[in-house]
């Protein structure tokens, strides 16, 4: 009998033929692949490079929209405060945003899938020592870590310097944050793995507990993980957008969505909506269609959840 390939395989999966099924999924899926090439290639898909200064002119700033009186069809959503192109200025933030998002989430999980398979396979008291980290860990707000460990850092550094590192410390502060919620969920399926026959004949073959732990344990560990990761990027990525909004992330001058909120919150009373509006429309299709995707990944992963 001929073995299937990988490809095949995929093709006749049940996640392929619920993704085709599911209008939402199909719908959110597209948004978020369109939004991330563009944000990923934004030297092309964007009009203009907010980071050139030489073609930025502050006789163009808080420019309105084309469509209303006062717009420069040269700028399709208009101009930010210091006369940045609005639309290239969101689509070169909404990349740092991303990437913050996914690099932190990438910490989180190698940090939270070590402490987690560990402590659930050896139990005892190490097990003991990981949890009780991580509920220290989630009594302390990320707010409040990254408020102290920025003014520290600010104070040390100097503001210039901080600002050029600002996207590791996002990402650091972020991943630290949130590595419990990884440690939880892996644990929980280790525990309920470990008990199984395969598990046992791993072990009376002679199987080292590292070979059981990442070849046979983890692998059987997956689903959760992968449905966890959607929501924590989505959960990164506003983490970011409010550390920016409250002045503790991306500078002004490096643009991020939270940082570009932050910028025109102030110019609201003063009739510049759009400067805030676009870049909060951006971040909230950004995140609903990545929560979207979560939602449908869950229920495909977990059959006793699926409707069809």
């Amino acid at each position: 009998m001929k073995t299937k390939s990988t490809w095949q395989r995929f093709k006749d999966s049940y996640i392929l033929y619920s993704f085709f099924r599911d209008p939402v999924a199909i719908i959110s899926c597209v948004i978020l692949v369109t939004l991330t090439i563009v944000a990923f290639t934004a030297p092309v898909s964007a009009p203009y490079d907010p980071y050139d200064t030489s073609s930025i002119s502050i006789l163009d700033a808080e420019l309105p929209p084309v469509w209303m009186d006062g717009g420069d069809t040269n700028f399709l959503l208009g101009t930010d405060d210091q006369g940045r192109d609005l639309l290239s200025t969101m689509i070169y933030g909404m990349r740092v945003s991303i990437i913050i998002g996914l690099c932190a989430v990438a910490l989180q999980a190698v940090l939270g899938v070590i402490i987690g398979l560990v402590a659930g396979y050896f139990g005892g008291k190490l097990d003991s020592f990981f949890m009780r980290l991580a509920d220290v860990q989630l009594s302390f707000s990320y707010l409040m870590v990254a408020i102290f460990v920025s003014a520290v850092l600010q104070a040390a550094i100097g503001v210039g310097r901080f600002e050029e590192i600002a996207v590791p410390f996002l990402i650091v502060v972020i991943g630290l944050a949130q590595w419990p919620q990884y440690a939880r969920t892996v644990r929980a399926s280790v525990l309920a793995e470990k008990k199984k026959e395969y598990v046992e004949a791993s072990r009376v073959i002679g199987l080292r507990s590292n070979r059981i732990m990442w070849r046979h344990i983890l692998p059987n560990c997956l689903s959760p993980i992968f449905v966890l990761s959607t929501i924590q990027v989505a959960n990164a990525i506003m983490s970011e957008a409010a550390l920016s909004f409250l002045g503790l992330g991306m500078p002004p001058h490096k643009p991020s969505l939270g940082s570009l909120i932050n910028i025109g919150f102030e110019y609201m009373l003063s009739g510049s909506w759009w400067i805030t509006a676009f870049p909060g429309f951006l971040l909230v299709v950004l995140i609903l269609v990545i929560n979207l995707l979560g939602d449908w990944l869950r229920d495909v992963l977990n059959p006793k959840l699926y409707k069809g």
